[in-house]
């Protein structure tokens, strides 16, 4: 299959550095509100991104979710009315509402958009997180939950009338009438549990940025739990979560990815690894284990760079280089069965123009992006 390129919405806020964008760092314990060369996460600024990205022509953009976001739904939907092609994987947490009103919500939006979007599946690795949502329940569950969630999710879709009696969900005759194209599903996470839910589930599973060797062995654990658990007709699909520094030299993307520590004293990084340090989510646990909290060495695999790990959570590492050089690490990864590639880097804006004009022009010159895909109007 050829390569898709993904970009990414800070809806948390943009700068020119880790600490300036996120917002779940940002607290008074880490910088001031006020960092210089701060952007807010308005729509007018979120807009000029989606539209660069549509007509950069990457095929979606991913909209977080949290405490530190602002709503994936409403802002994404909003940003459908100034935009014409590119598409919103909008990350949603199951359990926080009724399958049934998502579905419906999903419906609007397909209509409303003309089927665009995306649905990106976070089951929450931050149980503090998800107590301020008021969900209680530990991950175990939470994944229990999302399977049945799951289930009804798709089961409505049909247009017939689905009842099921879960653990956590129960719906009697749920419906949504004359639904359209159902939106494809994106799920994570290095769980025994999130394997087994994305195998059954999932259109698409998602691996956050690790070296080759441990991507190709998780890679291996989802094709074998797939291979006996699979309850969709259709293949999953692999794709990846990475942050990108591309330059025309490799020393000029060293030096632009340094920059995004700016910053960040040994004491904030510090605090932030115990803040970080929280999270239940494995995937999380092996973000931090790839870099440990040290500044040393960071480079843990040729390329590929785990310093945004340092001070962010979720997607803690970047491919650094020259577009050369980040272009012979998406093929080294597109090898190993990832189709897929979700990038995002700091800012937002900037950074889509560097992989777009830069490394897509290797990529297709290479054979590994469909030539056919043809520009959005300015």
């Amino acid at each position: 299959m050829p390569i898709t390129l993904h970009w990414y919405l800070p809806t948390h806020g943009d700068s020119r550095s880790v600490l300036g964008s996120h917002r779940v760092m940002a607290r008074s314990e880490l910088r001031p509100d006020d960092h210089p060369g701060d952007r807010p996460p308005s729509i007018d600024y979120l807009g000029q991104i989606a539209r660069s990205a549509e007509q950069l022509r990457y095929e979606a953009v991913l909209t977080p979710t949290g405490t530190w976001c602002e709503d994936a739904w409403l802002t994404t939907a909003a940003l459908t009315q100034v935009t014409t092609r590119l598409k919103f994987l909008v990350a949603l947490r199951p359990g926080l509402q009724s399958p049934t009103l998502t579905a419906q919500q999903a419906a609007a939006y397909q209509r409303l958009s003309g089927n665009r979007l995306l649905l990106n599946t976070v089951i929450g690795g931050d149980d503090a997180e998800q107590r301020r949502f008021g969900d209680y329940l530990g991950k175990d569950d939470r994944y229990a939950r999302a399977q049945e969630w799951l289930q009804v999710l798709r089961g409505v879709w049909s247009g017939q009338p689905f009842s099921l009696e879960g653990e956590h969900v129960r719906v009697t005759d749920a419906l949504v009438l004359n639904p359209p194209e159902f939106p494809e599903i994106y799920l994570g996470g290095s769980s025994r549990p999130a394997l087994q839910t994305a195998a059954r589930f999932a259109d698409v599973y998602l691996h956050w940025g690790e070296p080759p060797a441990a991507i190709a062995e998780q890679l291996a654990q989802v094709r074998e739990v797939a291979a006996t658990e699979r309850e969709l007709e259709s293949d999953l699909r692999f794709g990846i979560r990475l942050q990108v520094c591309a330059r025309p030299t490799s020393e000029e993307a060293w030096a632009a990815a340094e920059r995004w520590l700016d910053g960040a004293t040994d004491d904030i990084v510090q605090l932030a690894q115990t803040l970080l340090g929280n999270a239940v989510a494995e995937g999380q646990k092996r973000q931090i284990a790839l870099h440990g909290g040290n500044r040393d060495n960071l480079e843990v695999s040729p390329n590929l760079w785990a310093g945004p790990g340092l001070l962010r959570p979720g997607s803690g590492t970047a491919l650094v280089g020259s577009y050369e050089e980040v272009a012979d690490r998406i093929a080294e990864y597109h090898e190993l069965g990832l189709d897929e590639f979700i990038f995002s880097g700091y800012p937002h804006l900037e950074e889509a123009y560097h992989l777009a004009e830069g490394v897509r022009p290797i990529l297709r010159e290479r054979g590994l992006i469909d030539v056919a895909v043809a520009p959005a109007a300015a």
